[in-house]
Parts: structure tokens; sequence; C-alpha cells
């Protein structure tokens, strides 16, 4: 038996089994929050797709066998209570390699109920006698090849209802599976098996390294949230044209229009050129009026939405995190792109007349159903204010680079001008309303999204910070930041953002208190949610009371969020600080 590989174990009903590009992993998630018995290769080409299903049997053509399904970055295995076992590696991010050992597997068409036009269409290629299992939903197909051992093929060239598939056995055996788009030279492996697993060990634990060089037992969630990102990401394919880091290979399997520079943010000293790209990837799809879209995934790009201006923060920050500073043709696209953004938000997002912008949803603040936008949804609030102030300032700092003295000093005005509204228009003394941009009414809300102005740090006069910082203080429970407070009558364990507790709000909040000078109730946040997610993995959101982890659990910026705030740490501790 192959010795365990390092790297942490975890769980594949919580995080896929999957490697670095590849557009598939291994788990038993086959709809949204819909698990499966048997674990599946899901493919996330043209949306999320169950292609295979596996199945370990003690013998081929036997029944399931009860397993025990162990899995590091490097190998999953199913282990079969009596004895035996199947071993399942990356060899590439297109090439799974199957080992048994003393023990069986069937390979299947995911689903049995198809009609001649939709699922899979399976048959024996007479070309290198390989299995090909064709999908109408992915279009791609997936190549079996035997190397070793015995195998039986089932419901070949079988249309409409029908179980389809390879019976794998033998004392020892091995098979390939390939993702193809067409057509390929016969799979010949390169590399024994333990080779390959050796190879696919070593490929996470380098990454690693650069990514979290400084993970330590006081960081103990540091490596899997390293594994989190880096089996996330994919490579360039349909409408991503650059490496890209999913938000999960679970059903959350696309790019969101903030979601990506947290995980830019994580990535930068380590890994800058994917750093890079995950801050562009959404930049390559701005329309013609200079927005954003809400999300892109491989055949899908959404403009119905739009997501916070937070790049400007993003930016400031990626630029202080990059171990070399951009080149001037970095710095210039990367101006002429958030100056587009931001003029998209100063010419159609203003309503005539005002300064202060406007979402027109609550999906465009990204804090979608928040208790902000229960009396309306088409709103100027104070959040969107302050990272329009901090986006403008970044654009006046970059303008200074390329020696744009005039440009720099029209965005200063126009930040100046922004921030001077949102304390005449929106601060009432000892809060921030929001206010329709259609009748001019104000309200109030116990969400944590009034008090995101807080980003502003240093921005701010310091009576404001000083409030804003102890009414933050109301949301914190032992695990986090509520982002509604516990006491209001609209609270929700699991209303999504009229509760639970969210990576990106910890770690906005938690950087505008420390620019602030709230270096205490920073730290507190910080720790709280470091042992939040040690506790209970990177899932898309928490439950504030109870600390357990909600909807998905392999999302990348709750893992990269844990990176840049343990990051921190350690490296504060190691100062002595």
């Amino acid at each position: 038996m192959t010795a365990a590989p390092p790297g942490p174990a975890f769980s594949v009903r919580d995080i896929p089994f999957s490697t670095h590009g590849s557009w598939f992993g291994i788990s038993p998630v086959v709809a949204e929050k819909t698990v499966a018995e048997d674990l599946h290769l899901v493919s996330h080409q043209n949306g999320m797709h169950p292609v295979l299903r596996f199945t370990p049997l003690h013998r081929v053509g036997g029944t399931r066998a009860p397993t025990t399904v162990a899995a590091t970055p490097g190998v999953l295995s199913w282990h079969l209570d009596g004895g035996g076992h199947v071993d399942a590696v990356y060899e590439s991010p297109d090439t799974l390699r199957l080992r048994g050992t003393g023990a069986a597997l069937r390979v299947a068409a995911a689903a049995d109920t198809l009609t001649p036009f939709s699922g899979i269409y399976f048959y024996t290629d007479p070309v290198d006698d390989s299995y090909v299992f064709t999908s109408y939903e992915t279009g791609r197909r997936y190549r079996l090849t035997v190397m070793s051992g015995t195998a039986e093929g089932f419901g070949d060239q079988r249309l409409g209802v029908g179980d389809r598939g390879v019976n794998l056995g033998g004392e020892a055996w091995e098979a390939a599976v390939e993702e193809l788009d067409n057509a390929r030279a016969p799979y010949r492996p390169s590399l024994s098996f333990d080779r390959v697993t050796k190879s696919a060990c070593r490929a996470f634990t380098d990454f690693a390294d650069a990514v979290a060089p400084w993970r330590s037992p006081a960081t103990p969630a540091a490596e899997l949230a390293v594994y989190v990102l880096w089996s996330a990401t994919v490579r360039p394919a349909g409408y991503l044209g650059r490496p890209a880091v999913l938000m999960s290979k679970h059903w959350m399997d696309k790019v969101w229009s903030w979601d990506h520079c947290f995980n830019a943010l994580a990535l930068a000293p380590g890994a800058p050129e994917l750093a890079w790209d995950q801050w562009s990837v959404m930049f390559d799809h701005l329309d013609t009026m200079g927005a954003l879209p809400d999300s892109v995934t491989h055949s899908e790009v959404l403009y119905n939405f739009v997501k916070p201006p937070i790049h400007g923060w993003a930016l400031g920050r990626l630029r202080r995190r990059l171990p070399r500073p951009l080149g001037r043709a970095e710095l210039t696209e990367a101006y002429d792109r958030l100056a587009c953004w931001t003029r998209f938000w100063l010419e159609r997002r203003r309503a005539p007349g005002a300064v202060l912008a406007h979402y027109q949803h609550g999906n465009d603040s990204g804090w979608d159903n928040a208790t902000t936008f229960d009396p309306e949804r088409v709103v100027v609030t104070a959040d969107l204010a302050a990272f329009l102030v901090l986006q403008l300032r970044e654009l006046a700092e970059l303008a200074t680079d390329l020696d744009r003295p005039d440009d720099a000093r029209i965005w200063l005005r126009a930040a100046d001008g922004i921030r001077s509204a949102l304390f005449t228009e929106l601060w009432t003394g000892d809060h921030f309303t929001t206010r329709s941009a259609v009748s001019g009414h104000a309200w109030t809300t116990a969400s944590l999204l009034d008090l995101m102005p807080i980003t502003l740090g240093e921005h701010l006069p310091d009576r404001v910070s000083a409030t804003l910082a102890k009414r933050i203080e109301a949301h914190l429970t032992p695990y986090g930041l509520a982002t509604e407070l516990p006491t209001s009558p609209h609270y929700r364990s699991d209303g999504y953002w009229r509760g639970p507790i969210w990576a990106p709000a910890t770690v906005l909040i938690e950087d505008g208190l420390r620019r602030s000078g709230h270096d205490r109730l920073a730290d507190d946040i910080s720790s709280r949610f470091r042992a939040l997610c040690e506790a209970s993995g990177f899932a898309e959101n928490f439950d504030a009371l109870t600390g357990e982890g909600l909807r998905d659990r392999a999302y990348t910026w709750t893992a990269g969020s844990y990176l840049l705030l343990a990051e921190a740490h350690a490296r504060t501790s190691a100062h002595g600080h």
C-alpha cells in the first residue's frame, strides 16, 4: 500500500478532491446542496455536471462495498471495510490515475435515466480498446484506459434508459480517466502510479511552501486553506482567459466580481503571477460602459448585477503585498481599467445632481438580502460611498506614479467631494443612514453593512471611527461578526446576509479598524475568525451563534481570508508584538 502522503487530511463531503488547473473534481456533491452516496467525477465546464459515478466493490460484478474514504492533497483512497483499497491521483489536470488492490471499482455514467440527446453516450473505441463516455452536458469526452487487471464493460452504445460503464478488478489493476475535447493519441503511462503520487504531493507542497511559508502549529488550518485555493484553480478555458480561482468546485463554481480580490491578496507574496491574474480576471470583461460583470465562469458571463467597488482598496493592498513593484505597463493597464470601473459608478450610478452613487439592488452590494435593502432596493448607502473614496484615492496614487498630476488632482477632488457628502447627507452624529435614490426617504437598520464605512480607516474623524467601532463590537459573537445584530427581530441563523458571519466583511472591517487605530478590536475579530475557520473549515458563511459552517463548505474567499489574517498574526507574533 502506498505510504500516506504529506498534506492535510480532509473530508471530500466538505472539500472536493482535485488538482491545480483541473476543471473537474471528485466529490459526492452532484447538485446544489445535493450529496450522493457514491463519489462522482464532477465537471465544471458548461456548468456543474456529475459525469461519472465511482462505486467500490469487493469483486467485479459484486455489490457496493462499505468503505472509508480518505483524502489528502495528493491522493484519494477508498478503504474497504473487509480489506483492499482503491487509490486515485491526478497525473495532470485532465488525467486521473486509478489503482486497486484487493478491491474492484465500478465506473459508470452518473445517471441511468437518459434521453438519446442528453446525459452520457458510452462506447468501446476500436482504435485503442479504451472505454469512452461522451457527455452532452459538458461537451467533453471521458476516456478510460485499462493498463492492467480485468475490465467488463456494460451498456455499450446504449441510448435512452439504461446503465452503462465499466467494472474494473483483479487482485491488482490500474486504469486512467482522461477528460478530452475530442480525440488524442492512445493513452500510455509515462510514470508509475507511485511516482505520479509523489509528484502530485510535491506539487501541492511546493505551492504551500510558497504561499504560506509562515505556517506553524499556531496556524493549524493554513495548509488546508492553501489546498482549497490550489485545488479550486482552473486553467484558462472558455470565458476565463487566464488561470482563475473558482469560489468552489462544489456548486459555487464561478468567479464573482469582488470575491476574486480576497484570493488575489492571499496569493500575492508567494504566487504573484497567479495573484495578478486573480485581480485582473474580471477586468478582462469590462463592458462598454465600464461595468464589471457580476460573475464569470467557463461558459457564462452575467452582467445583470454588479458588485461593490472594493477594487481600489484591494489594488492598494495588492501592490504592497506583491514581492516586486508593478511595471509601468501593468500600472497603466490597472489604472485604465480601474478608471473605467470608477467612471461607471460616477456616470451611470449617480442620479442627476447627486454626489453619492447608488445601488440598484442588494446584489450590487454583495450583501444580497441584507436588511439595509428591506424598505427599498435602489438606494444610496454609506458603504458604497466609502469604497468609492478609497478607489478614487487609489486612482490618484496610480496617476501620480504614472506622472499624470492633473489626473491625480481630479481623482482627489472627486474623492473629497464624495467623502464630504457622505457626512453631510448620511451621517446623523452617531450613525449612518441609507437613503432612497428615488424618494429621498432615509432609514437605519441593524445590519453590519451600515457600519462598513469603517473601511475608510485613517480618512475618518476620530469621533466617527470610535462610534463605528463601538457599534461594530456589538455585532461580535464568540465566533465573529454577525451580519445582523443577533438581537434584531430580522436576525436569521442561516439567513445569508441577515445574521451569518462572512469572510469579506470580516477582512474589510478588520483592516479599517486597524487603519483607524482600533487595534484591540481588530485583533479580537481576527482571532475569533481564525479560530472559527480552524474549528469549522472554510464554509461560504457561518452561523454566528454556533459557529457551524453553512452552505458551500469549500469556499475559496473564506480560505483566502483566513490566510490573510493568519499570515498577519504569524508575522506580528514573530516580531513579538
